[in-house]
């Protein structure tokens, strides 16, 4: 189907991912022009990067936005554990978005989403791929894993997003929302972040969290152009993990927005723009 999405014309289709999951997949621009893939983070949904999918710096690009397993409009596996707590489900899940693209692609990892990439390069290394874009994003999860170090708001109020009290849970959420900026929210982000929250099933928000995954020796094994793009005021995931894949990626660039927050392909969507599209282009050649 074509939706008009903010003068956008939006096309979505599904695919299956690992273990017959239905993955929705959502795609702007010319079928034919080179694919970036965009992952989105922890119970968000592609919705969280329409301002990438509207005409602007990255009209020469194929934009694909996938909703990740038990997100947006993808489908849940609806057992104990949906397949949350394996990496090599999230790497085939990937794999076949990548699929999808028809080409290597360049793709952006957001929060969470950056776990998910190194999950596939863990499984399938770097095939499919044209590039990578780290945005705020971990890269590795656990105990005392330099890739995964959350920031003071994750931290502070994790514990409440865990209430079964519907109330207090919108309560937290809306705080955590608010965190996630160095500004005010812009209009109707909380509400529809709040959806897409509310999509994921409880059980399984923890079970995402509930992994341990060492992935230096994936990102050290990187072959493909690399960029780490991080907030420096992040509140949610800490500076230090884009620090660490910075470290681990061979010849990674940096980019790092100075006092923005967990989001800077919305708190300074022009800028994030033009330097993704610089990137992509230089991974396309």
């Amino acid at each position: 189907m074509a939706v008009d999405v903010r003068s956008a014309v939006i096309t979505s289709a599904y695919l299956a991912g690992a273990g017959g999951v239905r993955l929705a997949v959502h795609s702007a621009g010319d079928p034919a022009a080179p694919p970036i893939v965009f992952v989105h983070g922890w119970c968000a949904s592609a919705r969280a990067w329409h301002l990438q999918m509207r005409p602007g710096e990255l009209d020469g690009f194929r934009r694909i936005a996938v909703d990740l397993r038990g997100h947006g409009g993808s489908s849940d596996p609806g057992d104990a554990n949906g397949g949350y707590g394996e990496p090599e489900v999230w790497a085939d899940d990937l794999a076949a978005v990548l699929a999808h693209a028809g080409a290597p692609a360049v793709v952006v990892g957001w929060s969470y989403g950056g776990l998910v990439i190194a999950d596939y390069l863990a499984r399938h290394g770097c095939a499919g791929l044209a590039g990578i874009a780290l945005v705020g994003a971990i890269t590795e999860i656990g105990r005392d894993r330099p890739g995964g170090v959350t920031g003071p708001a994750m931290r502070e109020l994790i514990g409440r997003l865990r209430t079964p009290n519907t109330r207090e849970l919108v309560d937290a959420f809306q705080a955590f929302t608010a965190s996630s900026f160095t500004g005010p929210v812009p209009e109707g982000h909380d509400q529809t972040a709040l959806a897409d929250f509310l999509r994921v099933r409880p059980g399984d928000r923890m079970v995402m969290f509930r992994r341990d995954a060492d992935r230096a020796e994936a990102l050290a094994s990187v072959t493909v152009p690399s960029l780490v793009m991080h907030g420096m005021a992040d509140a949610v995931v800490d500076p230090r993990s884009g620090e660490y894949a910075l470290g681990k990626i061979p010849g990674a660039e940096k980019r790092w927005f100075d006092a923005v927050g967990h989001l800077p392909f919305v708190e300074q969507v022009g800028a994030f723009d033009a330097e993704l599209a610089s990137f992509a282009g230089r991974c396309a050649r």
